[in-house]
């Protein structure tokens, strides 16, 4: 399973609003980054046939198989603090991430 908090949600729905776009949110895992691998995070029209598919209060939030390997168990969230703004990714299977929070070691 993968959490989205209500902040995160609200964020998600503005921005999609914003741009007007269709769809949902895609979370993915690519390699790279300065750990290893990096989340992808970009906005989809629609669900690929495998894969998983989450919604929350409207907002779908689409996971392919290999990237749902790593993001099992993943919260999403959104933050606002005087030194930082934005999404944040709360992996419990992240055995180290970079100072960033963009990638991470599984």
């Amino acid at each position: 399973m993968i959490q989205v908090t209500p902040k995160a949600v609200a964020k998600i729905k503005q921005a999609l609003v914003a741009h007007n776009l269709e769809g949902g949110l895609r979370l993915g895992v690519l390699g790279g980054g300065c750990s290893g691998l990096s989340y992808q995070f970009k906005f989809d029209r629609r669900a690929r046939a495998n894969d998983k598919v989450f919604e929350y209060d409207g907002v779908k939030v689409f996971v392919d198989p290999k990237s749902y390997l790593y993001l099992h168990g993943l919260t999403l969230d959104y933050q606002e603090s005087l030194m930082q703004t934005g999404f944040v990714f709360e992996n419990p299977n992240a055995k180290k991430s970079c100072g960033c929070g963009t990638s991470f070691v599984a």
